[in-house]
């Protein structure tokens, strides 16, 4: 229930089309609700009216909250699905790996791994050129000089030379495009995963996708980064989640870059026959691990995070369709994630003012503001 001596509830009712909505807006800094319903009808712009007034002095774009009513007094409709054709290039193909391995071998380090040159590994094995490649591991530079490409390992980071290192001292490599302001600088530098995604990253996408467009390769791109591959050369280069003099709550050992770790063998572990165990078989299961997680992060974003972007997009951009005043987007969507796309699209669109209620479904086709 909405509390009482905090809030002012006002329900006005219409009825066209036995459509109904339920509009609840909620700003954070005065804790007030205002909730009404109404019908798409063209009454319903006079009565959005009498909400824009009743929160215009909280309506930044921070304080904005969309809020679905807790007592769900709402009518059903139906959800509107994607087209076939809306879909096609949102699905992720399969790799064959009866495919013919690639001839050429991949050199990295020897002894203990680490999540970035694993991940490297992974990554350059998506691609045609390096599918299934044999690997190589070792420190012996008369060895690695005669591999087709080498990362984190040699003491170069050489694209035309196919070397990919991140320990020279003179080494100040990150990823672009930078953050929220062009000069703002990201946190870390990148490690050999890093490297290897920001020149085989997507090729690696593309493989999966090959029907995506060249935007939507690029917003995959960026998001994935964002979403994993930042995290990794930030581990791999020193990079403290927290700053400086903060105490983490807790510790994660969930991690990708710690479950890679648990890969190397323990200080004191044999296996049945008292041998060690063999590295080179570990480092191929945590580059495996690498890879179950680069999919899944890729498949979330491709097959969900694109597709709701897209829905988002139409609507802001036919925002005036819904309401004249440009304020209102209807997401007929079964209960995509929209508010981060939103957010991000009046930044890209320009959109000079901002969209104060969004009209969408949940999953159970419940229709809530």
């Amino acid at each position: 229930m909405i509390p009482s001596g905090r809030a002012k509830a006002s329900s006005v009712l219409f009825k066209s089309l036995n459509t109904f909505l339920v509009l609840t807006s909620v700003t954070r800094s005065t804790a007030s609700f205002s909730t009404a319903a109404f019908s798409v009808s063209k009454k319903s712009h006079s009565l959005l009216s009498s909400f824009r007034s009743n929160t215009s002095s909280s309506s930044s774009r921070k304080g904005r909250s969309f809020l679905v009513h807790p007592q769900k007094i709402f009518f059903t409709t139906t959800a509107i699905p994607m087209s076939s054709s809306d879909n096609s290039s949102y699905k992720r193909v399969k790799l064959d790996n009866a495919t013919a391995s690639s001839s050429k071998v991949i050199g990295t380090h020897s002894g203990t791994f680490q999540a970035d040159e694993a991940m490297g590994v992974w990554m350059l094995r998506q691609t045609p050129d390096y599918r299934n490649a044999k690997v190589v591991r070792s420190r012996d530079l008369e060895v690695l000089e005669k591999l087709d490409i080498v990362i984190d390992v040699g003491g170069v980071y050489d694209h035309s030379k196919l070397r990919y290192d991140h320990h020279q001292r003179e080494y100040n490599e990150k990823f672009t495009p930078k953050l929220k302001t062009p000069d703002q600088e990201r946190c870390t530098k990148l490690s050999a995963s890093g490297l290897v995604y920001r020149h085989y990253g997507k090729d690696v996408i593309r493989a999966y996708y090959p029907s995506l467009s060249d935007v939507d390769l690029e917003l995959a791109y960026q998001k994935l980064y964002n979403s994993l591959l930042e995290a990794l050369d930030a581990i791999d280069t020193g990079v403290e989640m927290v700053p400086e003099g903060v105490e983490p709550l807790y510790s994660d050992a969930t991690g990708l870059a710690r479950r890679v770790s648990r890969f190397n063998p323990r200080w004191n572990e044999v296996n049945e026959n008292g041998d060690k165990p063999d590295m080179d078989e570990r480092f191929e299961l945590a580059s495996a691990a690498c890879g179950d997680d680069f999919i899944a992060v890729m498949t979330n974003i491709v097959e969900s995070d694109l597709p709701a972007r897209a829905f988002v997009e139409r609507a802001v951009v036919n925002r005036y369709t819904t309401d004249a005043s440009g304020e209102i987007i209807s997401l007929q969507s079964g209960g995509l994630p929209w508010r981060n796309h939103l957010y991000e699209l009046e930044k890209e669109l320009n959109v000079e003012t901002q969209v104060k209620f969004v009209l969408y479904t949940d999953v159970a086709g419940v229709w809530g503001v």
